[in-house]
């Protein structure tokens, strides 16, 4: 199904029950990159007692593009309009990966036009990694060659050569994205949230594979210091995607935090 919603026009799909009056909410917001798709196995663990929400964030799956590169505050302003488009006034909220900061910022805020239920952040962003001398070494000389290689005359001299070092810089996230998504990835990836942890005052499970090399766990074991009223769920052997690498572990734990 398409909605539109602030002029973007957004993929989305409800399952599980629509009628009653008892009938609770989760809404499911996505990692970087995926579409909703990759998160049915997420609502078939709950969705035959709650009513679950999965869509595409503007540039994500069948969603249109931000016409302007968007910070996590932006994205955060506008699933806010996507709630009301929808008529969500309460809802649990799940966040994979990029979902997560999303949910974080919302929780954070004192005033949005809906009320957070309660919380699972699943190998959630949000936490910057300290970068070693190494680190900040390659960044600097990174910077300076990019400088050098945008100049017209050294790409017309060298293009192959550019555009193959071009190709090989940052993330497999970034260098997929289109040039807007890759404004947007790096607004998000250079913003430390730690500092709003502490804001969130609903119940939150953490679930996290503890071989996750995008958000480590040492990510994870600081949320739950942070985060007040929290709790972490460790997914052993298992990585970014660890809902999918342990689907059997993954489905007993939601369905004992959502009573099912």
């Amino acid at each position: 199904m398409n909605i539109e919603v602030d002029g973007y026009n957004i993929s989305y799909k409800i399952t599980g029950p629509t009628e009653g009056a008892d009938v609770e909410t989760v809404v499911l917001l996505q990692g970087w990159g995926t579409d909703l798709g990759v998160y049915d196995s997420v609502a078939a663990t709950i969705n035959d007692k709650y009513r679950f929400v999965q869509f595409d964030l503007p540039g994500f799956g069948g969603s249109d593009e931000p016409r302007e590169p968007w910070n996590v505050d932006a994205y955060t302003d506008f699933f806010c309009k996507f709630m009301e488009a929808l008529d969500i006034r309460k809802a649990s909220l799940i966040g994979h990966s990029y979902g997560g900061r999303i949910i974080i910022k919302l929780a954070a805020r004192e005033d949005i036009p809906f009320e957070i239920k309660n919380i699972v952040l699943i190998d959630s962003a949000g936490i910057m990694p300290k970068r070693s001398f190494r680190q900040k070494f390659n960044i600097k000389k990174y910077k300076l060659i990019k400088k050098i290689v945008n100049i017209r005359l050294i790409y017309a001299l060298f293009p192959e050569l550019i555009d193959d070092w071009r190709s090989r810089q940052g993330s497999a996230d970034y260098r997929n994205a289109s040039p807007m998504m890759r404004q947007c990835m790096v607004m998000a990836v250079n913003e430390d949230l730690t500092d709003l942890l502490p804001c969130i005052k609903q119940d939150t499970l953490l679930i996290w594979g503890d071989k996750d090399t995008a958000t480590p766990i040492s990510d994870a074991r600081l949320m739950e210091e942070k985060i007040p009223n929290s709790g972490l769920a460790l997914l052993q052997g298992c990585g970014h995607f660890s809902f999918l690498e342990s689907p059997a572990v993954f489905k007993s734990i939601m369905r004992s935090y959502y009573g099912c």
